[in-house]
């Protein structure tokens, strides 16, 4: 089986003109090229109109084209940040405003924003992007389909983030057709930012300009120059929906890739490792948010089938059944493993109840999501009973080369294999924020790299920074001087200012503090600091430009704003 999948995922990736490695005399073969939905339209039209009606075909959409599914105007009051909202329409556009009132109900300051997109397609809600400079961010306020209202967008109930929460590709990448993110940056995307906005065709099914030249030859033959997942393994069709759906505690690129080399038919463990946290009985996997893949893999349904029942058992990525006609559908894709006699409820007794025949209902129920307001999903543990327990198989996932994770996405033959130590390292550096146990092993990985890749930018920095925070600043500024000069990156040059300063080299660290900006202009952390270091170096004029600019781009800063006042009283030196 593991040699099949293996054989399916090498011919899919040749027949898809991945970028492989040319023989010596060889010409390069062609990278891929993406067409956009609408050229799939013109042969399957059906298909096509079918799939965008469903949540996926309608994943981000132009603002303007929501406002009648939205509550307009509204208003909305955060009393933890003291912050007032507004939503509203205005020739045909959203915009978004915050601002903050005086005791003499005088505005302190107001923050207006055209929202050009929404990401959902409205089954939960939507969420607002704006776009300044070419840099895509969230608003501070979603709309919530159940209560039918605004509220806070996840991460925004008790967090003042403004307009200024960058919108990363890893997080688009799901939401959207194609994003076209700059590497090396925190959120910056081309113009335009999507060459297709919702999901498309070829999300799934991988470019298409290949299939399409094949299929316009007239040949009459089959073409294979395209990825239909009913024809790969399940472990292929479902790593093409893991993509997305699978979010475990910590997904990591494989070094030197990106979200955009993910391959429909290739093994996913090729560009990215999703991984979780070991459960235990005492703290089982119980979370529905984006874990539906694994959550799947935990129940007996998928474990009788040895593996056999996949995403696309019950989903038709094509077709969405409405809420009225997804009982029966769902009960349709049981009956083809189960019969009515099944079920130990009597036949009548299930007939009765409304919806009748529920098997998705009961087995596998919508909870709360505790990350979004207000938003729901579905239990993907098909359960016996409410209170099955959960296999003993979930606690003994590890092994023995990695004890303390576990990979969910490894291509077949190598599921005891170890993981590449620059992904372990991003692994352990991301989970080390709230795991403390992480902290050695990530100190452990690091070592083993420091003399394995040195030339690596990714290792060079956290070397640079180990040394930082220990307090050896002349091996910290040369390990992240070798970074910069490998690839520069805002947090790095952040160290090396920090770096400098304590060898008591502050003018020298504004430079790094200048570029950290440039790299990242919209990080409140780096100006806050740039400024504090200006007024250390008593330039006072350098500093109050800069408070100038810090309060123009994030004016919801009270703190910030009330040094500007300060400043702006003193005489100017």
């Amino acid at each position: 089986m593991a040699r099949a999948s293996i054989l399916l995922a090498l011919s899919a990736g040749l027949l898809l003109g991945a970028v492989t490695s040319a023989q010596p005399g060889e010409t390069p073969p062609e990278a891929p090229i993406y067409l956009g939905s609408a050229a799939c339209a013109r042969c399957h039209e059906g298909i096509y109109r079918s799939y965008m009606q469903t949540a996926m075909g309608q994943s981000m959409r132009p603002a303007a084209e929501h406002l009648r599914d939205l509550a307009l105007p509204a208003q909305s009051t955060n009393e933890i940040l003291n912050r007032r909202f507004d939503v509203f329409a205005r020739d045909g556009k959203l915009y978004q405003s915050e601002y903050t009132l005086a005791p003499d109900s005088k505005e302190i300051f107001r923050d207006t924003r055209p929202v050009k997109w929404l990401i959902g397609a409205g089954m939960n809600g939507f969420g607002p992007v704006v776009e300044q400079d070419h840099y895509l961010f969230q608003g501070p306020l979603s709309f919530y389909t159940k209560p039918g209202k605004w509220g806070p967008s996840p991460g925004y109930e008790s967090m003042d983030l403004g307009f200024n929460r960058p919108i990363l590709n890893g997080c688009v990448f799901c939401h959207s057709g194609r994003a076209n993110s700059v590497a090396g940056t925190n959120g910056k995307y081309s113009d335009p930012a999507f060459s297709e906005l919702s999901i498309g065709c070829e999300n799934c099914h991988g470019p298409g300009a290949a299939h399409v030249r094949a299929m316009t030859r007239g040949s009459g033959a089959k073409s294979t120059e395209i990825v239909n997942p009913v024809r790969l393994s399940p472990y292929l069709a479902n790593n093409i929906c893991m993509a997305c759906h699978q979010t475990g505690d910590v997904r990591v690129l494989k070094p030197g890739k990106t979200f955009r080399d993910i391959r429909p038919g290739r093994p996913l463990d090729e560009t990215l490792s999703i991984l979780i946290v070991p459960p235990m009985p005492q703290s089982p996997p119980d979370a529905d948010h984006v874990e539906h893949y694994y959550s799947m893999t935990l129940s007996k349904c998928y474990r009788s089938s040895q593996g056999r029942l996949s995403c696309i058992s019950c989903h038709d990525p094509h077709v969405q059944p409405t809420a009225a006609e997804a009982p029966a559908y769902f009960a349709r894709k049981c009956l083809a493993c189960h019969t009515n006699q099944s079920c130990k409820l009597p036949l009548q007794s299930r007939m009765n109840h409304q919806p009748a025949n529920d098997c998705a209902g009961c087995h596998m129920p919508k909870r709360d999501i505790q990350v979004i307001s207000h938003s729901s999903a579905t239990n993907h543990r098909i359960l016996a009973k409410p209170d099955e327990p959960f296999p003993d198989a979930a606690f003994h996932q590890a092994t023995p080369v990695m004890s303390d994770l576990i990979d969910l996405d490894p291509a077949p033959g190598k599921e005891t294999a170890a993981l590449p130590d620059l992904t372990l390292l991003q692994a352990y550096g991301e989970l080390a924020a709230n795991g403390p146990q992480y902290g050695s092993p990530y100190l452990e990985v690091l070592a083993r790299l420091e003399k394995s890749d040195p030339h690596d930018a990714l290792v060079q920095a956290a070397v640079g920074r180990r040394e930082l925070k220990t307090g050896n600043y002349a091996s910290a500024e040369e390990h992240l001087r070798r970074a910069v000069a490998f690839a520069p990156q805002a947090s790095t040059c952040i160290d090396l200012a920090d770096t400098l300063a304590h060898m008591d080299r502050k003018n020298e660290s504004l430079a790094w503090l200048e570029k950290s900006i440039q790299l990242d202009p919209f990080n409140p952390f780096a100006q806050r600091t740039y400024i504090a270091r200006l007024i250390e170096l008593k330039q006072y004029a350098q500093a109050l430009a800069g408070l100038e600019h810090y309060v123009q781009v994030f004016p919801q800063d009270t703190f910030m704003r009330q040094m500007l006042e300060k400043a702006r009283k003193q005489p100017v030196q």
